[in-house]
């Protein structure tokens, strides 16, 4: 008999958890109320993708990968001046990428907390001085290539994409510097 109400009770105990009406600890713990279940979505911002921050951070995030891919189908590893630009190409393509997709889901403004004008121009001017120390160092390891082969005309390619990437990361630079001087709360002095 004892067996059969340990068991009636421990069912009434699971529907009131799964209804949400109970109260106090249960079999399997504390019962959460339904009003405790938050659904949180992030938004598509479509106006960002057309901004001229939003297309930059695409341009660099195609011209990055293009960089990554040309040098990566060459035998890079013989130079270790090649390793440094495969080296910048990755680290600044996945900052960048995760650069936009924050802005693009507005993920930004559920922090606010993090100063992300101040944050957005780090990443940019250091990617900035980084891509074009690894462009300068793409184009000077063009002598080491056989002119006409497959690897001369691949480290050509990645040169100019690099210093396309340069420029873009320059761009950008630029609108997260303006962003962060016109932003209240930063001690802009320049």
């Amino acid at each position: 008999m004892s067996h059969y109400i340990h068991i009636h009770t421990v069912a009434r105990t699971k529907q009131r958890a799964m209804d949400g009406t109970a109260e106090g600890p249960t079999w399997r713990g504390q019962a959460f109320p339904q009003n405790a279940i938050s659904s949180s979505s992030l938004t598509f911002n479509q106006p960002f993708i057309t901004s001229p921050k939003g297309l930059l951070l695409v341009a660099e995030i195609v011209f990055g990968l293009v960089v990554w891919i040309l040098v990566g189908g060459t035998d890079y590893l013989l130079l270790p001046a090649l390793c440094w630009v495969t080296f910048v190409s990755i680290l600044c393509w996945i900052l960048t990428l995760c650069l936009f997709i924050i802005f693009l889901t507005g993920a930004h403004s559920r922090a606010p907390q993090i100063p992300w004008t101040t944050l957005s121009l780090c990443v940019n001017a250091s990617a900035t001085v980084l891509y074009l120390i690894a462009a300068v160092i793409n184009a000077f390891t063009m002598r080491d290539a056989t002119r006409g082969r497959h690897t001369y005309k691949c480290w050509a390619a990645s040169t100019c994409f690099a210093f396309l990437t340069t420029l873009c990361y320059t761009s950008s630079s630029f609108l997260s510097f303006q962003d962060w001087r016109s932003t209240p709360g930063t001690d802009a002095v320049l």
